[in-house]
């Protein structure tokens, strides 16, 4: 081993390292391909959407949003600033309750624009929300961390920084995420800047910002317009807010507030309701839905009202519950179905769409069911044609845990659903008449010319299994 990782030092050329064998040479290649930070290949799709409602369905979906906004209303707690805004653009403010005539919140979301770009330190980083783009990130909000070797924790800054770093390695995470974990080791004051400096330090993705109060999500902004310039901020946006709405139907000030800042400042604002069927809203998933999209055309109506063409998200994390025992459940079919139908209401309001799955699950480990709930979950997100997939990477326990186990598992799986979004290519290449000719009936493909000149791209190569064990 030590003469050939001397060797390797000596010998740069590519062809001598592509020769090498053992594990020294895979790592040399995934460095070769990734360790640039250039945004990988696969950051949008070439397959159609599935489109799971028809007209006359998503009509109905949008006449039920219309008419909780009109009859039920949405409380702005402790805002007076957004009611204002609320009452002067003709909406009806009782107290902290607004109420809309129906098509008014529609209107009023109409300045946002449906695509638009998310920059990174790193040019080559910058991603495009909307149309046929793709983005991945990992998990958010994790107050624990586990691994094999020390188990399940209280998450530290520097675990923090890990999930950063691996979030930058990573080719199938276009973004480095949020509060991947919460650094439960720094005082919650500070906390918020020791998250943003490690996005900002140890990563050249976009990333989120603080949003616990308006003064966290203040220092964010101005964290972020030290590295990138006032000036080109004022026209682009670099860092992304997650605003929750208290489903259901209220806004609080901290959450309200927060908006307004990001939007102030022409900074993304992600607006995405949190409704669990039977607690948060009804349990069926047809209110749900609606729901989910009254609350969040309220959030992008306010961005707008703030800063007409503030880029903005329209967000959901949605699922049902077990309600003998009231425990969270994740991967059902039921919020698989309102995750495509989701995806399809957004498109039809014109801004790009968070999903509401990603690889999540309830189970406690990275084992069979956590795996079944993450792959049925990122399934329909994909086919959605979700434009923002959160908690792509790590997500165990419904949140309270990112595993780094899982984390790597996830990985792998999001670089096989970003190969499958790309459909089949279909041309003189991919039909290999060359090889027939070179080989002819009752011969094996494995040496022609087609072959080694596709080989390491014609096939997702994953990094996990030990595919050597298998004995056919």
């Amino acid at each position: 081993m030590d003469s050939i990782s001397q060797n390797s030092s000596q010998d740069p050329t590519p062809l001598r390292r592509s020769q090498r064998r053992g594990r020294e040479a895979r790592v040399g290649a995934r460095k070769s391909n990734y360790g640039n930070s250039q945004q990988p290949p696969l950051h949008h799709r070439r397959i159609p959407a599935y489109n799971l409602l028809d007209d006359e369905a998503l009509t109905k979906l949008e006449v039920q949003a219309d008419w909780i906004l009109h009859k039920i209303g949405i409380e702005f707690r402790g805002d007076e600033e957004a009611l204002n805004l609320f009452r002067e653009a003709g909406a009806k403010v009782q107290g902290a309750c607004v109420r809309f005539d129906p098509g008014h919140v529609r209107t009023l979301c109409a300045s946002a624009p449906n695509v638009f770009k998310l920059h990174g330190r790193d040019p080559q980083n910058t991603v495009t929300l909307g149309g046929d783009h793709i983005v991945l990130m990992p998990g958010y909000g994790s107050p624990f961390v586990t691994d094999l070797d020390r188990g399940r924790r209280y998450a530290t800054l520097q675990d923090f920084e890990n999930f950063v770093k691996l979030s930058q390695l990573s080719p199938w995470l276009h973004h480095s995420g949020g509060t991947v974990c919460e650094p439960m080791d720094v005082p919650v004051n500070k906390r918020h800047l020791d998250m943003v400096y490690s996005h900002l330090c140890h990563s050249t993705k976009p990333f989120m910002g603080g949003v616990t109060s308006v003064e966290r999500a203040q220092d964010s902004i101005e964290m972020a317009r030290l590295v990138f310039g006032t000036v080109f901020m004022e026209n682009n946006a670099v860092i992304q807010a997650n605003i929750n709405v208290n489903s259901p139907l209220v806004f609080d000030d901290t959450m309200s507030g927060v908006l307004r800042t990001y939007a102030a400042a022409n900074q993304c604002v992600a607006v995405s309701p949190a409704i669990f069927g039977g607690a948060m809203g009804p349990v069926s998933q047809a209110a749900v839905i609606a729901q989910t999209l009254a609350e969040g055309m309220v959030g992008i109506a306010l961005a707008q009202l703030v800063r007409k063409g503030c880029p903005v998200i329209f967000g959901s994390f949605h699922s049902t519950m077990n309600l003998k025992s009231g425990a969270l459940t994740f991967g059902t079919p039921e919020a698989n179905l309102s995750t495509m139908a989701l995806s399809q209401l957004g498109r039809r309001l014109g801004v790009p769409v968070r999903s509401g799955g990603g690889q999540v699950t309830s189970s406690n480990a990275a084992d069979g069911q956590a795996m079944q709930d993450s792959a049925a979950a990122m399934w329909s997100t994909l086919m959605s044609g979700t434009n923002q997939v959160w908690h792509a990477a790590g997500w165990l326990e419904g949140g309270l845990t990112m595993s780094y186990e899982k984390f790597a598992m996830d990985l792998d799986h999001c670089g096989m659903m970003l190969k499958m979004l790309q459909g089949v290519t279909v041309d003189e290449e991919t039909l290999g008449r060359d090889a027939y000719l070179e080989t002819g009936p009752g011969q094996n493909f494995l040496s022609t010319a087609h072959t080694l000149r596709n080989f390491a791209t014609a096939n997702y190569q994953s990094e996990l299994p030990d595919l050597s064990l298998i004995h056919i």
